[in-house]
C-alpha cells in the first residue's frame, strides 16, 4: 500500500488526551440515549459476574486499532463485549464470514461484527483501510494470533492496517491471573516492525490468558523479513 500517510491527530478526530479508563465512560455513546444506557449497565454486570475489572488508559481517539491478546479461549468474548458495552465503545471486530450466515448473524452484526473472508488477506486489509477512511469513528478490535491455538507468530494484519490507515495501535491484555482487562498507551506504527513489536512485547510480558499453554510468542514474521527496514506493504 504505497503512498499511505500518517493521519494527524486532528484528522483522526482526537477529542482529548488519554484519561484514566473508568473516567472515559460514555466516550462512544453521546446522543445514543436509552440503548447505550442499558448496554452500559449490562456490560458492567457481565464484568462483575466474571470478576473482571478494567485497568490502564484508553485513548480518546476517534479511530484506532485495538489488539486483544492472549486469545486462548472462546470465553474471551465475554469480558471483551462487557468492556465494549460498559465503556460504550463503538467497537467493531472481525469474524469469519461464514459465521454471520446462521440464525445468530443479526446478533453478531449488532455487536459490531465485520465479516471477512480470510482466504483473501490482501483484500481484507484494503477493505478495512477504506472503512477507516469513510467512517468518522472506528475502534477496530483484532485478535492478532488469528486463532485460539498456539502459533509461532502473530498475524501482521493489524500492523499493516494501522500503518496504512495512519491510526495508532492500542494493546488490550486478557489478564486472567489478575482478572482484569488492561489497556496500553497508543503505539504509533513507525514502519519498523521489530522496534514497534518490542514495545508491544514489553506490554504483554507476564500476562496469562485463560489457557496459558495455548499462547504463542508475541512476534510477527515480518520482523525478520524487514529487520532494519520498512514494513512491506
Amino acid at each position: 500500500m504505497s503512498g499511505s500517510r500518517r493521519a494527524t491527530g486532528e484528522e483522526r478526530g482526537r477529542v482529548g488526551g488519554p484519561r484514566p479508563l473508568l473516567a472515559d465512560r460514555g466516550f462512544g455513546r453521546r446522543g445514543a440515549g436509552l440503548r447505550w444506557t442499558v448496554l452500559t449497565l449490562l456490560g458492567t454486570l457481565i464484568l462483575r459476574l466474571m470478576g473482571f475489572r478494567l485497568a490502564g488508559r484508553f485513548p480518546r481517539e476517534r479511530k484506532v486499532v485495538v489488539i486483544g491478546a492472549p486469545h486462548t479461549s472462546n470465553w474471551d468474548f465475554l469480558p471483551a463485549i462487557g468492556c465494549k458495552w460498559a465503556l460504550a465503545l463503538p467497537t467493531c471486530y472481525l469474524i469469519k464470514h461464514t459465521l454471520v450466515r446462521g440464525p445468530l448473524g443479526w446478533l453478531l452484526r449488532a455487536t459490531g461484527a465485520i465479516p471477512v473472508d480470510r482466504s483473501q488477506p490482501g483484500g481484507v486489509i484494503e477493505q478495512l483501510v477504506r472503512t477507516f477512511e469513510t467512517r468518522e469513528q472506528l475502534v477496530l478490535a483484532i485478535a492478532p494470533e488469528g486463532t485460539r491455538s498456539w502459533r509461532p507468530v502473530w498475524k501482521s494484519g493489524f500492523y499493516r492496517i494501522a500503518q496504512a490507515a495512519g491510526v495508532p495501535i492500542v494493546c488490550c491484555a486478557f489478564d486472567y491471573r489478575h482478572r482484569r482487562l488492561v489497556f496500553s498507551e497508543p503505539i504509533e506504527p513507525t514502519g519498523k516492525p521489530r522496534a514497534d513489536m518490542d514495545r508491544i512485547r514489553a506490554f504483554y510480558r507476564g500476562v496469562e490468558g485463560r489457557r496459558p499453554e495455548k499462547a504463542g510468542p508475541v512476534r510477527l514474521r515480518i520482523e525478520s523479513e524487514n529487520h532494519g527496514g520498512e514494513a512491506q506493504r
